[in-house]
């Protein structure tokens, strides 16, 4: 049976508009509707609609949370630090026996390179960087790389291992900063954001609030240090270290620094104010000096002083039950030169009332070495002022 004229232009219609379909859909186009039939010569032809328009843009950075807008704002100035030393050890003479070395080789050298990696961040465009003391000490050579990729050879200004703090130096200009804050009026529950390199994965965010502020060495459990610590539940990991602890609006509060191994979800950080005016120093002169008393304290309680004066073997009667008990007083130091004595309870200093040894900390960090403090104590129930001159702070001491 034949096909009529118009069955058979309807069927190549459908024959063109099913196959053009086919062969544009796999370029990512699309068939319009037949636009035109001529019927005297049966052919069909077909429109064919522009290529399908590009994936709406990204949303405007306004419209980012203050968490990614803190970071993109900070990040470019947040460093990845990689420092290398050289560790000598002494090995046992039969060692060097050359035969030794013709069996085994020289298995055993005499010194090895140990490396670690941190984070730091950019405080000034001509290429001064901030990180934690602990971080370069001993560094032999310190690699500086920048969220771009750029590397540089980083000098160690100075360090200062007793708040660990280190100023790095490296030759560049026009570099991204970050903005510093103020860790005078942190208040627990706003907001901490920390940025670094942990387990050596770059530019990494972590976010959290500020679970307490000035927090002691002591109770940090770091008695070789002299800062109140910023406490943040912040995931903060082995890279971390020396990275910037920011607000919630991307300004620098504070120096990751610390984790406790026994814990989970507590973090510390060197408060910004604390570390500037240490690295102010290092940049200016190399080296900072500490004002110390010499001697071992704690904040008194009723309940501590209950407890000393029933322990027997602490050859102590304490009468107060406020202030802070000197519980050691270092050899040739200059509180033993002044005549402070073991069993004394601090009450003032410059008339200032003291109620905690972290109060003792700050003033006596406040001052400058030579300068007069007068401390008022409590001596066996009788109050007296003695004199002291802080003398410049040795570095192998635990003692204030």
């Amino acid at each position: 049976m034949s096909l009529s004229v118009k069955q058979l232009t309807a069927y190549l219609a459908i024959l063109s508009i099913g196959g053009g379909a086919g062969v544009l859909g796999s370029q990512y186009l699309k068939a319009e509707s037949v636009n035109q039939i001529d019927s005297s010569s049966q052919t069909v032809q077909v429109a064919v609609q522009s290529p399908i328009p590009a994936p709406p843009k990204s949303p405007p950075r306004q419209d980012l949370n203050f968490i990614a807008q803190a970071v993109e704002r900070v990040g470019p100035a947040v460093v990845k630090i990689d420092a290398s030393r050289r560790i000598s050890r002494q090995l046992p003479p039969e060692f060097d026996n050359p035969l030794f070395k013709d069996f085994f080789g020289d298995v055993n050298p005499r010194e090895r390179v140990e490396r670690g990696t941190g984070s730091g961040f950019i405080i000034s465009a001509d290429g001064r960087l901030v990180t934690n003391a602990h971080v370069v000490a001993g560094s032999d050579t310190v690699k500086v790389t920048l969220k771009d990729g750029r590397t540089f050879n980083g000098k160690v200004v100075g360090i200062d291992p007793l708040t660990d703090v280190a100023a790095i130096q490296i030759e560049a200009s026009n570099l991204p900063t970050v903005k510093l804050g103020n860790s005078e009026n942190l208040i627990p529950g706003e907001w901490a954001i920390a940025i670094g390199n942990p387990l050596g994965l770059d530019n990494t965010v972590t976010i959290g609030i500020i679970s307490a502020t000035g927090r002691s060495s002591s109770q940090v459990g770091i008695t070789d240090k002299r800062v109140n610590f910023i406490q943040t539940d912040a995931a903060i990991n082995p890279g971390n270290s020396g990275g910037p602890l920011l607000n919630g609006s991307g300004e620098v509060i504070g120096i990751n620094t610390a984790i406790r191994a026994d814990a989970q979800g507590l973090g510390f950080a060197i408060p910004i104010n604390t570390a500037q005016r240490i690295y102010d120093r290092l940049f200016a002169t190399g080296k900072v000096e500490h004002a110390y008393l010499g001697i071992q304290m704690v904040t008194l309680t009723p309940e501590l002083k209950e407890e000393i004066n029933k322990d027997t073997d602490i050859k102590l009667k304490v009468t107060q039950d406020k202030g802070v008990l000197i519980g050691r007083v270092v050899r040739n130091s200059p509180a033993e030169k002044a005549g402070l004595e073991a069993g004394d309870v601090i009450i003032k200093i410059n008339d200032e009332a003291i109620a905690t040894a972290s109060d003792v900390q700050n003033r006596v960090e406040a001052s400058r070495i030579g300068d007069d403090l007068q401390i008022e104590i409590s001596r066996n129930g009788q109050n007296q002022t003695i004199t002291v001159q802080p003398g410049p702070y040795p570095v192998s001491q635990s003692s204030e």
